[in-house]
């Protein structure tokens, strides 16, 4: 069978190649640039923890070589610290939980970090100000995130200290975002491909037309490299001016100009290494237009990116303008002395707002910016952009060995249109909220409190703006039974990455057994944490269960964990490919858990679909 084309070569592109690649599905790759990308630190993203355990479970590279966790959030109104959140206070990935500092109580909202920044400021990449200090940058990034509260006595003189030695759980369940370069994050993907018989990259290749028929797709490109290609499905993720969406006639609405920021990377210390901090209404004079909202995010060696938000207009951002900016800032945080700094990047990020009609027509699909373009209030297009070919992998792997499921290949399009559609909601309500620049509204009590939860969950990921969708409404979700039984996650969410013990007897993380194409059953039983595979795996239920997964309609593997969040002995649950929860059964029901598996995969397989296959491989 042909492979699957995959149109651009940015992170989303070559997340779905090796997605793809990982069950066992060819593919080619239409890079229209030449194989590499330009080294920007002004161009960064924030990664979530699906989408960084997504891409590391690919690569097979611990992305915190390449980027940095951060160690904990900090948010500023004037001189007032109203929110901390401490990262490093998680000791492993399943004990301890994150403390937050609210210095009004606990709020609560949602939200992911902003994007990256295009354009450089011409003249503006001089050093300014000095340079550091001598010592490994290496070294003083790893102190950061063991002293993420950084120097109390430097906050105390800046007059922007803590206001609250008050402590609550709100981020008992947050992991510490992921911020690196993209350049980092794409040359991470390139690398993983380089060692992938079934991908095949074809640089200086510029898309220039798309013809469809029943058994596949045929794309022609211009450049050095020009030629037909034939595929049996064709994915656009060639970004914001998608070629594949124009030759699809798919329109993309939406909104321009959103929001605009000036940015700078630079070398340099803070007060508070190693965490992340929003500060809002800076209470020091500025150069230029005001700046109601200025962000800080570390990355390693001690660089961060500093965001400002710009007023609406197309004021151009000069370098004068900028540097002026960068050193009230500083001094601003530093008790009015700008420290040393080294200048390395700047550019200016402007976020737009839009979501195309479609998001396939036949045999050609849509992801990442060229399906739908987010960011304002700091939450990321990229992770969504992930998902998508998450999401889209599993779906085109069935299909391409099986035969084409139209109801499983529609819910793509149902699944993730209708995420990132609600993601844009609910940044258009908050938007008003957040950026009306005061009136009646900023004199409500607690309104400031308000803003600030929604901006800081905005930032990390959380709630309606940034948390990982649920497909609640989807139309691979089964019927309700009476053997259904709850759990702390709702059907259609992400599953809680609990350790496993995989058929090998191994001990795993469950995160690690997704992405293979298969469906994972999850039995709950207490206790088998402790004895040997071999003592209870013909123990009890057991030989039923396995019975019941050796009869699904397709590949399913069965794990045990000794707990799940919510669930009680002997649960069963089933979960996706892409690792969202499907039901969760009391006990073991073949029948329901066939009926929930076959739902899943789109509903029996056709005849047709079948003769398809058949022909295909002779």
């Amino acid at each position: 069978m042909d492979p699957v084309i995959i149109v651009g070569a940015g992170p989303v592109g070559l997340t779905l190649a090796l997605a793809l690649a990982r069950q066992e599905v060819p593919c080619v790759v239409l890079d229209e640039g030449p194989g590499k990308d330009e080294q920007r630190l002004a161009r960064t993203v924030v990664l979530r923890e699906d989408t960084a355990a997504l891409v590391e479970r690919l690569t097979g590279l611990p992305l915190t070589d390449a980027g940095f966790r951060w160690a904990g959030w900090r948010s500023l109104r004037r001189k007032q610290v109203m929110r901390e959140i401490d990262f490093a206070a998680r000791t492993s990935d399943t004990d301890l939980p994150d403390f937050e500092a609210d210095a009004h109580g606990p709020g609560g909202a949602a939200l992911g970090a902003g994007g990256g920044a295009t354009g450089a400021v011409g003249g503006a990449q001089a050093s300014g100000g000095g340079t550091h200090g001598s010592g490994s940058g290496a070294q003083r990034s790893r102190g950061s995130a063991r002293d993420p509260k950084g120097s109390a006595q430097s906050l105390k003189s800046a007059g922007l200290g803590p206001t609250t030695d008050a402590q609550d759980s709100e981020g008992a369940d947050l992991r510490a975002p992921l911020h690196l370069a993209q350049h980092a994050l794409t040359g991470a993907l390139r690398e993983a491909i380089i060692h992938e018989r079934l991908i095949k990259v074809a640089v200086g290749s510029r898309l220039d037309s798309i013809e469809q028929e029943s058994s596949g797709v045929t794309a022609h490109t211009r450049g050095p490299n020009g030629t037909w290609w034939r595929g049996s499905y064709l994915v656009g993720c060639d970004g914001p001016r998608s070629t594949v969406r124009k030759l699809q006639d798919i329109r993309f609405p939406g909104r321009t100009a959103v929001e605009r920021y000036a940015v700078a990377a630079l070398r340099t210390e803070l007060p508070w290494p190693g965490q992340a901090l929003l500060h809002r209404m800076p209470p020091w004079r500025t150069s230029g237009p005001a700046s109601g909202e200025v962000t800080a995010r570390p990355l390693a060696d001690d660089v961060w990116r500093l965001d400002w938000l710009l007023p609406p207009g197309k004021d151009l951002v000069t370098p004068d303008l900028l540097v002026a900016r960068i050193r009230e800032t500083l001094a601003g945080w530093n008790a009015g002395s700008t420290p040393p700094y080294e200048l390395l990047d700047t550019g200016v990020h402007t976020v737009h707002h839009r979501l195309a009609r479609r998001w396939r027509s036949g045999r050609v699909f849509l992801a990442g910016d060229a399906a739908h373009l987010l960011g304002a209030l700091g939450t990321q297009g990229l992770d969504e952009g992930l998902r998508d070919a998450d999401n889209l992998a599993w779906k085109l792997a069935l299909a391409w060995h099986h035969g084409p499921h139209e109801a499983l290949l529609d819910s793509y399009q149902a699944e993730r249109r209708a995420v990132v559609a609600a993601r844009l909601r609910a940044a258009d309500q908050a938007l008003p909220l957040l950026r009306s620049g005061g009136g009646l509204r900023s004199y409500v009590p607690g309104s400031a409190r308000g803003h600030d939860a929604l901006l800081t969950d905005g930032h990390l990921g959380r709630g309606p703006l940034g948390a990982p969708g649920v497909y609640a409404d989807s139309p691979l979700a089964p019927a309700h039974t009476e053997s259904e039984t709850p759990v702390d996650t709702a059907p259609g969410a992400p599953v809680v990455d609990v350790r496993v013990t995989a058929e090998d007897g191994s001990f795993v993380q469950l995160r690690e057994r997704l992405g293979r194409g298969v469906l994972l059953v999850v039995l709950i039983a207490p206790g088998t944490g402790v004895w040997a595979r071999k003592h209870w795996v013909t123990a009890g239920i057991m030989p039923r269960l396995a019975a019941a997964v050796t009869a699904l309609p397709h590949r399913a593997e069965l794990l045990v964990a000794e707990s799940y969040p919510g669930a009680a002995a002997h649960t069963v649950l089933l979960v996706r490919p892409d690792g969202h929860l499907v039901t969760a059964l009391s006990g073991v029901r073949p029948a329901d858990l066939y009926a929930a598996a076959e739902t899943t995969l789109g509903g029996p397989a056709t005849a047709e679909a079948e003769a398809e296959t058949a022909a295909s491989r002779t």
